[in-house]
């Protein structure tokens, strides 16, 4: 079986184009939601929260780029783990910035 998973490759590839597509509409959608609660609160939390879903779907953008042979590997592995910093840092920032309480109240 590792045999044939290492003849796949990446470049045209549509089982992973199509992998990449339905995930690409999910996130897609979800970001449309995530705007339409962001303009309906205009709270900053509900802002991060559509930043951080747009990094995802960013990701997906990026992922069907280097299917398709326009975005090269070294900058698809660079922009990707970028995004997942950067969506790991915004949701955890709304989580603390927005918790009730502080770090020093105990529980």
């Amino acid at each position: 079986m590792l045999s044939v998973l290492s003849s796949w490759g990446v470049t045209g590839s549509p089982l992973l184009l199509a992998v990449i597509a339905i995930a690409g509409i999910g996130t897609g959608v979800l970001f449309a939601v995530s705007l339409v609660a962001y303009s309906r609160r205009r709270n900053r939390q509900f802002l991060l929260i559509s930043v951080a879903v747009g990094a995802l779907l960013a990701r997906s953008i990026i992922g069907a780029g280097t299917v398709l042979g326009y975005v090269p590997m070294a900058v698809h592995h660079f922009v990707e783990h970028s995004l997942d910093f950067v969506i790991a840092a915004v949701v955890l920032y709304a989580v603390y910035a927005h918790a009730p309480g502080t770090l020093s109240t105990e529980r």
